[in-house]
């Protein structure tokens, strides 16, 4: 599953990301870091803007990436999914370092587990319609889908 997230809001760089999936965010470094405490969140991957990759969880086990969601029927999507956060915004253009890091990521989880296909790679719009908006209209799906042919 494919989401995007910047913190502040907009902003690129810095440990707030980091912080935010360790679950020690600094609710005073930013007015609207309040609203963040106690949320446990986390996710698999981390693409930064620069193309850095940093893994939060095992791709074993759980992470808390999706909420509420839906998935061809199934619900609680973080029970069986894996999530990949790319740094960014619904607006903003992802990176040329972004989209070849996903690209090698994406192919080395579809090699490791088998029941991956392309078929089953989604935004955190699909699985959360009208809650989330994530990974956005910046997002170029066909881009993306033809690396991984």
């Amino acid at each position: 599953m494919i989401h995007n997230i910047s913190l502040p809001a907009g902003c690129f760089g810095g440990e707030h990301i980091d912080a935010l999936f360790k679950g020690c965010i600094d609710a005073d470094a930013h007015p609207s870091f309040q609203e963040l405490v106690g949320l446990e969140v986390s996710a698999h991957f981390l693409i930064r803007r620069d193309g850095q990759v940093t893994q939060y969880v095992s791709c074993d086990d759980r992470a808390w990436h999706a909420g509420v969601s839906e998935f061809q029927g199934r619900q609680q999507c973080n029970d069986f999914s894996i999530g990949i956060e790319l740094e960014g915004a619904d607006d903003i253009d992802y990176t040329c370092q972004q989209y070849s890091q996903l690209q090698r990521l994406t192919l080395a989880l579809l090699e490791q587990y088998p029941m991956l296909d392309s078929n089953r790679i989604v935004g955190h719009s699909d699985i959360a319609p009208g809650r989330k908006t994530d990974p956005g209209l910046s997002f170029d799906w066909p881009r993306y889908l033809k690396s991984l042919a």
